[in-house]
């Protein structure tokens, strides 16, 4: 980053904030008004994204809009990559709780899923036109921000249990060896739902609304059909090909 100064902590005011989220120096926990600057922070820094795009938005620029210093911007957040973590880490939150109530209610695999990947798209709609901007960095294969990065792991790990949990919380019988990767196809195919979202200009994203009520009853089809003991030696040969790839 160029425009990274030195760490001071002062803040626009003069005062020194002692803690941090996590922590400072000496291991302390978060005081209540470090954890609000620190929200401010971030809320800023995602406002920005949206308004200005990602590659357009500096550190410096978002500690201006926040009203704090620079140093305290860093003091809270070391990169705009590690806002962006965060904004992963909330998205991930709310969506398992906008999840929560179709889990709680329904037991059909279908319903579940539909439910699921209906509640991601809700949760990513402010940030549509931000999205599209972002996308560039975040589909660099060597980004930290790419869903496949070690840093953005936490995230990944956490929506792939939200699969999961739709999955084991259903009523659906699956061949338990396709049981243990199928949270991750799933979430493979959710980032296949989010990448059309991205590219989608039609009014609300119905297009994507159409994408995941057609898609889903396929793939509850396919998760039912392989239980089938002649397409058992295919379904050995995708989950073959998937662990060769992992490697």
């Amino acid at each position: 980053m160029t425009d990274r100064p030195a760490p001071p902590s002062a803040d626009a005011g003069g005062a020194t904030e002692q803690t941090g989220v996590g922590g400072a120096a000496g291991g302390e926990p978060a005081t209540a008004r470090g954890e609000q600057t620190r929200q401010l922070i971030l809320d800023t820094a995602l406002r920005l994204f949206r308004e200005r795009g990602y590659a357009q938005t500096t550190m410096r620029g978002i500690a201006k809009e926040a009203g704090v210093a620079v140093g305290n911007a860093y003091y809270y957040f070391s990169s705009k990559e590690h806002l962006i973590q965060e904004f992963y880490a909330e998205t991930g939150v709310e969506h398992r709780a906008r999840a929560a109530g179709v889990l709680a209610r329904e037991t059909e695999f279908a319903a579940r899923l539909r439910g699921v990947l209906h509640a991601g798209v809700d949760t990513l709609a402010p940030s549509h036109e931000f999205a599209a901007t972002f996308f560039k960095t975040a589909a660099e294969p060597t980004s930290p921000l790419s869903p496949f990065s070690a840093e953005s792991s936490p995230t990944r790990e956490a929506s792939i249990a939200l699969f999961r949990d739709t999955l084991t919380g259903s009523t659906a019988k699956v061949d338990p060896e396709l049981g243990d990767e199928l949270p991750e196809l799933l979430w493979l195919a959710y980032l296949g739902v989010v990448l059309y979202w991205v590219h989608d200009r039609s009014p609300g994203q119905a297009k994507t609304r159409a994408l995941i009520d057609g898609a889903v009853p396929l793939i509850d089809r396919l998760v039912g059909l392989s239980r089938l003991r002649v397409l058992r030696p295919v379904t050995r040969d995708v989950l073959g090909l998937i662990r060769t790839l992992r490697q």
